[in-house]
């Protein structure tokens, strides 16, 4: 797999690296520059600009990382319910298969609903 193709199929990796590397260099940008001033008014800008932005690009790295497991982790989900009702389906080409575990199932036609509402 090339460069170019692992850029577009893992780009929000990509992107988490980008931010992440950003960030840790925006931090040592401004601990370079607080550490050359002795004066508090001098370093003031520098823990803005670089202690904030840095935390900020490092907490959006460490998002889109975590956003892109979790998109693995729902397409292999995905995977496994196809592959699941594929299965009973092949064993069962008769009977319906039941609905998957998020929906909900119709009541009978007979059942009757109860409130506890006095």
């Amino acid at each position: 797999m090339g460069v170019k193709t692992f850029v577009l199929v893992q780009w929000d990796r990509v992107f988490a690296w980008v931010a992440v590397a950003l960030g840790l260099l925006v931090l040592l940008i401004g601990w370079l520059g607080v550490s050359r001033s002795a004066f508090v008014f001098e370093q003031l800008p520098y823990v803005v600009s670089g202690g904030v932005g840095g935390l900020f690009l490092l907490g959006v790295g460490a998002m889109m990382w975590l956003s892109a497991d979790l998109r693995d982790e729902w397409r292999k989900l995905d995977a496994l319910e196809v592959a699941l009702l594929a299965t009973q389906q092949a064993e069962l080409p008769d009977e319906p298969v039941a609905p998957p575990l998020g929906s909900a199932a119709p009541a009978p036609r007979g059942a009757r609903r109860t409130s506890r509402s006095s």
